[in-house]
């Protein structure tokens, strides 16, 4: 089986990046300069028409939506328990998953995207704040869900990894995130991982890959 990543630095394609490492797999990158604009060529219109990372290709046959490859990967590599086995556990986990996809991750566009969501002159810095409110409504929330837990279940698993990309992502945007202590040892906890640790190498060099060629 031959899988590749379409995975661009900072991005929420870092998850999946996390996860395959984790499971042991071997896959190839296609790095996406979302800066460039790569994500709008024609040649990645055809692997993923929404214009979006990640995108695992499996087989030749792209698999889109962070969440679904997240549980694509799960249930591929059994192995590595990327999944709680407990049926409500299991279910649990994917709510998380699907909180960060559909509720934290939009807050966070919000701030790195403000044109999104109103381009009228002199809006962009009110549409950034109402987004960093939203999203630190969001971090008491898992504040609290962390409390006391190394993980959000009884082993590290995709919701982890989901998570610490939200976390992450936030604390580029200025706003003071240590006031989460929970989350805050979380994604220490996350980095501490030999596959995080691989992937912000890599991260790195595709940065620098990137920086040299524009």
């Amino acid at each position: 089986m031959k899988l590749t990543l379409a995975y661009s630095p900072v991005a929420c394609s870092l998850v999946p990046y996390i996860l395959l490492t984790e499971a042991g797999a071997e896959f190839d990158t296609l790095a996406v300069n979302l800066k460039k604009g790569e994500n709008d060529s024609a040649e990645y219109r055809r692997i993923n028409p929404k214009q979006r990372v990640p995108a695992l290709i499996i087989d030749g046959d792209p698999l889109t939506e962070n969440v679904a490859i997240q549980i694509w990967i799960a249930r591929q590599y059994p192995q590595a328990k990327l999944l709680p086995s407990d049926p409500m556990q299991y279910a649990k986990a994917i709510s998380v998953m699907a909180w960060c996809a559909s509720g934290i991750h939009p807050k966070l566009t919000q701030q790195a995207r403000p044109e999104r969501y109103c381009d009228l002159p002199g809006t962009a810095d009110n549409v950034r704040a109402h987004g960093s409110h939203s999203a630190f409504e969001y971090f008491a929330i898992a504040e609290d869900m962390l409390a006391g837990r190394e993980w959000f279940f009884d082993h590290f698993t995709c919701a982890d990894a989901y998570f610490y990309w939200c976390f992450r992502r936030c604390t580029f945007f200025g706003p003071d995130t240590t006031v989460f202590k929970n989350c805050t040892t979380h994604l220490q906890r996350m980095e501490q991982r030999p596959s995080v640790q691989k992937l912000l190498a890599y991260e790195k060099q595709v940065q620098a890959e990137f920086a040299k060629a524009a």
